[in-house]
């Protein structure tokens, strides 16, 4: 039947209610293809994608769009959500680990929130989850992060909440974690670092104080640029650079791969004979991962070697032993001080002053 809205105008002819009444009638392979058959309608043949997205292709003939972002940026959530609806993937990949999936769910004024409060307890979680070293580092990297937020006005990360809702809209849509899991990468990239490396990286995070506009956030997006910056970024921590750009990209890189295996359609009996199709996928990774994506797309990936965790060095250790003995010592002697201020302020008290004077004056009996 032909359905109309309350206007008067003629709505689809097979509403959504009647489509939820069609499926309970039919069985689960019969209403995989009738959905799969929709989405494949709606998928374009050649989809119409922003300029920041590179098309790589698999062996199996899977198609991987990834989408280059900028993590401050409204154009970039535009361009997500834009891919998303042209090619309706089967699987959404996006640069987040399960240590930061949180984000997702949360609304922009609470994030906004989140990221310019920096305090001890998030310092003490911090530790607690990483080490003493890898701690104090994700603290710094936050307040960089902070400091954007607070430049910006804007929540990072807005293109993998986009990412998330406009899955949930494409029927057997997956949605991945695709990136190695912050730990490993904070302790991999300390024990990267010389004891001096450490000092100075620490110093410049903590003295990070220029302004940055929206301009600046969006000029990213340029892979010119972006490279330039990531040179000077080689020259002066090439170890760091390793460990948190190149081994993620590799990580990034097969979980991208993982997602694009072919997909196994439904069979409406056991003896009908199995048949895959290519898959699609949408990456969605910061711009700067892009590059080494595309450059170890066609390499046989092993990531358990960059999945492991050094021994801390002697350097580290030293280091970490005096930022322990530092903070002991700072509340030994605040303990001290205080415990002196409270002993001279009980003295000083008339009340004190009598009984003293009263002691003084009592004599021993001989």
């Amino acid at each position: 039947h032909e359905g109309t809205t309350p206007g008067g105008s003629t709505a689809d002819p097979m509403g959504l209610l009647d489509m939820h009444i069609l499926l309970n009638f039919l069985a689960d392979a019969d209403a995989f293809k009738i959905l799969l058959e929709m989405k494949m309608k709606k998928r374009q043949k050649k989809p119409n994608l922003p300029s920041t997205v590179t098309e790589l292709v698999t062996e199996e003939g899977s198609k991987v769009f990834v989408v280059g972002t900028a993590h401050f940026s409204d154009s970039s959530k535009r361009d997500v959500v834009k891919t998303i609806q042209e090619v309706q993937p089967d699987v959404v990949v996006v640069e987040l680990c399960q240590y930061r999936v949180s984000m997702l769910k949360m609304d922009e004024k609470t994030l906004l929130k989140e990221a310019k409060e920096i305090n001890l307890e998030k310092l003490q979680q911090a530790i607690k989850q990483n080490g003493v070293m890898s701690g104090l580092m994700q603290m710094l990297l936050l307040k960089v992060s902070a400091h954007i937020t607070e430049q910006l006005g804007m929540a990072p990360g807005g293109e993998f909440r986009e990412a998330f809702k406009e899955a949930g809209r494409v029927p057997f849509c997956k949605f991945h974690l695709g990136d190695r899991p912050i730990p490993v990468t904070f302790k991999r990239a300390i024990a990267a670092l010389s004891f001096w490396q450490k000092v100075k990286l620490a110093w410049g995070l903590c003295f990070l104080s220029d302004p940055i506009s929206k301009d600046d956030v969006e000029k990213c997006k340029q892979k010119d640029l972006l490279e330039q910056m990531m040179a000077e970024m080689i020259g002066e921590f090439p170890d760091l650079h390793r460990t948190i750009v190149s081994e993620r990209d590799i990580y990034l890189t097969y979980m991208l791969k993982q997602a694009a295996k072919r997909i196994e359609l439904p069979r409406a009996s056991e003896t009908e004979p199995r048949k895959c199709i290519p898959s699609v996928v949408v990456g969605v990774v910061g711009m700067g991962h892009v590059p080494g994506i595309e450059k170890n797309w066609n390499t046989d990936l092993n990531i358990q070697e960059i999945m492991s965790v050094p021994p801390p060095s002697t350097s580290s250790k030293v280091l970490r032993f005096v930022i322990k003995a530092t903070v002991f010592g700072l509340i030994g002697y605040g303990c001290y001080r205080i415990g002196q201020r409270t002993v001279q302020f009980i003295l000083s008290m008339p009340t004190t002053q009598n009984c003293l004077q009263r002691l003084t004056e009592i004599r021993p009996r001989h």
